[in-house]
């Protein structure tokens, strides 16, 4: 268990401290998606993450203005501490998950066999 808690400080901690400073640039797949112009077909509808919990993996709510450099608008960005909390969020969030599936899936041990009870052997 200490091994376990161990793991859950060091990661809630890399949460926390690095990812703040993580890409704003698209991932692979994002980028794939404007680069072929179906990104932009996605975002005519309602695109899921903008009814996501923690959407672009910063916690609503807390943003600042920032100017678009390709647009030349303002916008809102979502601020270092927005994206540490969501971070620390999704960190506690897939660990209780896994533990939770753990503790379902474990394996029962079957209960011992009570030791009877006789005359000694000598």
């Amino acid at each position: 268990m200490v091994f376990t808690l161990a793991g859950l400080a060091l990661a809630v901690a890399l949460a926390l401290i690095i990812s703040p400073w993580a890409s704003s640039s698209p991932d692979g797949l994002e980028k794939v998606a404007e680069d072929k112009g179906f990104l932009e077909k996605a975002e005519e509808t309602e695109p899921a993450w903008e009814s996501a919990p923690i959407p672009d993996y910063a916690m609503p709510g807390l943003t600042k203005e920032a100017v678009d450099e390709e647009t030349g608008e303002v916008v809102e960005e979502p601020t270092r501490l927005a994206t540490a909390l969501a971070g620390l969020v999704g960190t506690v969030g897939i660990f209780l998950i896994a533990w939770g599936l753990a503790l379902v899936l474990k394996r029962r041990r079957p209960a011992e066999a009570p030791v009877e009870s006789g005359p000694a052997m000598e």
